[in-house]
């Protein structure tokens, strides 16, 4: 990795998106009672990151904020394979809005639709149990995670075409 990579502002701003999605995350609209929840935006911080520095500081800063999510209460942690999905590789694909740094309502998008697929996928895998009767896991998977991801997406594309229109993704942006 480059040593602008690992510079001290860059860590230093790693730290402080990791906190304060960790901090928005407590902050929620509505929560679901086998997980997942909108919040205040705290997919934003991460999103923001990812348009910022790129994919690489991006997904290295959400997969870090999967790992601390994982460590805050409540943690539903059922096999191991589970936790990867739905902690850091979930939030790790948020930082795949930085490959599209120039379209960053797609770059939204694409972070919280690959979240979804790892939500999604452990969801059939893991949690099929929670399925009404007679409903495929797969769709019960799809409806369940796509409910609150879709309204996550809302907030998080709202306040980012927000951001990005002010310009203050590259407030400060050394290069």
């Amino acid at each position: 990795m480059s040593k602008k990579f690992f510079s001290t502002r860059v860590l230093t701003e790693v730290i402080m998106v990791v906190a304060l999605s960790a901090v928005l995350s407590r902050l929620t609209i509505y929560h679901l009672p086998q997980g997942g929840s909108i919040t205040a935006g705290s997919m934003v911080p991460l999103i923001w990151i990812s348009l910022r520095r790129g994919a690489k500081v991006g997904l290295f800063t959400c997969f870090v904020y999967g790992l601390v999510d994982f460590a805050l209460p409540p943690f539903y942690a059922y096999h191991p394979i589970q936790v990867l999905l739905d902690y850091p590789i979930a939030f790790g694909a948020l930082g795949l809005a930085g490959l599209f740094r120039n379209y960053p309502l797609v770059g939204v998008g694409v972070g919280i639709g690959g979240r979804f697929i790892a939500h999604f996928t452990s969801g059939f895998i893991f949690f099929a149990e929670y399925a009404p009767a007679g409903m495929s896991p797969i769709l019960y998977s799809a409806i369940y995670n796509g409910s609150y991801l879709l309204g996550e997406f809302i907030v998080s594309a709202i306040i980012t075409y927000i951001i990005v229109k002010r310009n203050l993704h590259k407030v400060y942006l050394e290069e």
